[in-house]
């Protein structure tokens, strides 16, 4: 029976801020190493016998994204499912589980966030494979991480009788406990963490989803059903799906089904939940620092220190989390981190835009950057990769000129068409058709003065756009 990884890739984490935003989330940072926890867990299980190309299941927002991660690393999806708006796992597990059923008429699944760390590799490709044969049986397998203290930031999951080969029945799953609830889990010795990772076969869960929450089968079915592909992307119909019940993979099914197995592990995982958790499981130098970037520490110890664009220094200091950005600076103690999603909220109440995006923002394109910005006037730095172009528009509001600073720049302005080298500029007049593109082969560099009465990026019309994104304004 053939297995197909479905990386479920709808998380924020924002407890990460100000590296995760919404628009650039946890699972597309480089956290733990030089790639970045999606491409880890792209990769989590080579070398299986029977696997298949991977099913990724992510925000709409983030789709080029993802796929320009997953190409970087040479894989091929099977597919990406793009989800509207997020509904949690249930639902994005059903949509995958409903593909691989359409593709093939029996399979396994190996459920796994794109979020979480996993050290030991090889250790987890063993561990599911002790998995299979219960999975292949009709269980719904979950592999509990072996506790090494008593955690209250984890659900945890209690086993029953042994099964055969590594594997237990579960007797119940348990909710985030108390410090001394938690303690009693870990000396008990039959109490696991719930890492958030499944095996099953694909008809399994389709059979179990439409026993405990019918709706959401439901709804996922007519979202499929008036689906539409676009290359690797699948968009799943925004009405039907914005219709269906949101639920998490436990509360839906795993809580309520008499198939539930445990099989459990102990192969370095963590959910990297907050800066905290980054800490715990990142190398620490002689005074217990994880630092990375120019960073600077005296006197201090069991420290967090990340700088990304300035020089970081700290002096006498223990026990803290500093995250410098280019817009963004957090400090907060070790035992506060849980707490910086509040900041995130706060953010929100005000309007602000931190909590969405870098001071970089990313394009299917490739990206651009705030220089500047004062009344009626801002300047950004354009970067467009080889052979990209952005699609044909135009502004109500603003003018813009374009410097080209590196490489060359085709550039469309009404009925004309012409090059601009380095050095060389040009004016788009407000109300002008333009496009921009890169026709060389190493990346075009173009700073950008806009000018105006109004300069948001949703004054953009488009009317022609190789990635698809005339419906959108950003």
């Amino acid at each position: 029976m053939k297995i197909y990884p479905v990386i479920l890739s709808g998380g924020s984490g924002s407890r990460l801020w100000p590296l995760s935003r919404e628009h650039y989330p946890k699972p597309l940072l480089p956290l733990t190493s030089e790639v970045t926890l999606l491409q880890e867990t792209a990769c989590r299980l080579d070398g299986m016998p029977d696997l298949g190309d991977a099913v990724y299941v992510c925000n709409e927002e983030h789709r080029f994204l993802v796929a320009e991660q997953v190409n970087q690393i040479g894989k091929q999806p099977a597919i990406i499912i793009l989800e509207p708006e997020g509904r949690n796992t249930a639902p994005a597990l059903t949509l995958a589980a409903l593909y691989l059923a359409s593709q093939e008429a029996d399979s396994l699944m190996v459920v796994m966030p794109a979020d979480h760390v996993i050290a030991n590799r090889q250790q987890f490709v063993a561990t599911v494979g002790k998995g299979i044969a219960p999975a292949e049986q009709g269980n719904l397998v979950t592999f509990g991480v072996i506790p090494n203290a008593p955690e209250t930031g984890y659900g945890y999951i209690k086993r029953n009788g042994e099964l055969g080969g590594d594997a237990y029945s579960v007797a119940r799953f348990v909710e985030k406990p108390d410090q001394q609830t938690a303690e009693q889990y870990v000396s008990a010795g039959d109490y696991y963490w719930n890492s958030g990772i499944f095996l099953m076969r694909t008809e399994q869960w389709l059979e179990e989803i439409d026993k405990y929450h019918p709706e959401i089968l439901q709804g996922c079915r007519e979202a499929m059903a008036r689906s539409s592909r676009d290359c690797d992307f699948l968009r799943v119909n925004r009405e039907a799906f914005l219709a269906c019940p949101g639920d998490s993979i436990d509360y839906a099914v795993m809580e309520k089904t008499t198939r539930g197995v445990v099989v459990p592990f102990a192969a370095g995982w963590s959910d990297v939940g907050a800066w905290s958790a980054l800490w715990s499981v990142c190398p620490h130098d002689e005074q217990g620092n994880v630092v990375q970037g120019d960073v600077i520490a005296r006197d201090t110890h069991n420290a967090l220190l990340l700088a990304q664009h300035r020089c970081l220094a700290t002096v006498g200091l223990d026990d803290v989390i500093v995250v410098e950005t280019a817009d963004a600076v957090l400090v907060t103690s070790r035992e506060k981190a849980q707490d910086v999603k509040q900041i995130v909220a706060q953010l929100k109440e005000m309007n602000r835009e931190e909590h969405k995006f870098h001071r970089c923002v990313y394009r299917p394109w490739g990206s651009y950057e705030g220089i500047d910005a004062g009344p009626r006037f801002q300047v950004k730095r354009l970067t467009v990769k080889p052979g990209a172009r952005l699609s044909l528009q135009m502004h109500h509001h603003r003018a813009e000129h374009w410097v080209v600073v590196k490489g060359t720049a085709r550039v469309t302005c009404g009925d004309n068409i012409f090059n601009l080298h380095e050095n060389e500029s040009t004016y788009i007049p407000i109300g002008e058709t333009h496009r921009l593109e890169n026709p060389g082969n190493i990346p075009l560099e173009v700073i950008e003065i806009q000018s105006g009465s109004y300069l948001g990026e949703d004054d953009i019309v488009r009317f022609e756009d190789i990635y698809d994104r005339c419906q959108e304004n950003k």
